[in-house]
């Protein structure tokens, strides 16, 4: 209990002081570099305050800055701090709607520029999309969990459609990641917190360059297919480690 209240104390903390730094930055960041250091900086303070260790492998699959979509399986919260923390480019994030709506929090978001999405498919999340799918293209890399919210035990979800259609609009490359631990760390529908440590496997970017809305399917099947062998690399690298 003593461990929860200090991490998201220093968390709500966090919040508020980088938030506010980030909205104050905002009008002079026009390309989001120092907000998105603040991300990272939340983000490593909230692994930091728990005594969360992060491992990342694959970063030799990627070559150049992007832009990418990037595509994660979603087991716990820390999945969040991780990314944030650890992945080595600068990204949005793609979130549905509802947490623009968190007083502050949301705020934030909206002012780094995060895309908000309807998961009820109105007219203004087929504009929003079209816009990301733009910005995308002009350089922006984008952070998805395709399966929409956490897992409960840790398997993969069924994958949702909009960030695969985000992800053939803007034709630029998928890199499948695959995130194991976090589950432990902090649960689905739970505020308890625990140490651990966290594992991000990314694998090599997928096409879509010639890819259509029509093999969306197809598309959806070889990102999970590649996330799926991500994990099998993380639980082998771990069981060598802990033989070892």
């Amino acid at each position: 209990m003593i461990r929860t209240i200090f991490v998201w104390s220093c968390i709500v903390m966090a919040t508020l002081v980088l938030g506010v730094l980030a909205l104050i930055t905002v009008p002079f960041d026009r390309k989001g570099k120092v907000v998105h250091q603040y991300a990272r900086l939340w983000g490593k303070v909230a692994l930091w305050a728990n005594g969360v260790k992060v491992k990342v492998g694959g970063l030799e699959n990627l070559k150049g800055k992007g832009p990418y979509v990037f595509m994660s399986n979603h087991q716990g919260s820390y999945d969040i701090f991780a990314l944030l923390g650890h992945l080595p480019f600068q990204f949005k994030w793609l979130a549905k709607k509802e947490l623009f709506s968190i007083p502050f929090f949301g705020w934030t978001m909206a002012a780094a520029g995060y895309i908000s999405v309807d998961r009820k498919g109105t007219r203004e999340t087929v504009e929003a999309m079209n816009e990301a799918a733009h910005k995308i293209r002009e350089g922006m890399s984008v952070v998805i969990f395709p399966e929409g919210s956490r897992s409960q035990n840790g398997s993969l979800q069924p994958f949702k459609k909009g960030g695969f259609t985000l992800a053939i609009k803007s034709r630029v490359p998928i890199v499948p990641i695959a995130i194991d631990g976090s589950r432990t760390i902090m649960p689905k529908d739970r505020l308890k917190v625990s140490p651990g440590e966290i594992w991000i496997q990314l694998g090599s970017p997928i096409d879509t360059e010639n890819v259509s809305l029509k093999d969306r399917e197809v598309l959806m099947a070889k990102v999970k297919e590649r996330i799926t062998q991500n994990l099998e690399s993380i639980l082998k690298k771990r069981g060598e480690e802990s033989r070892g």
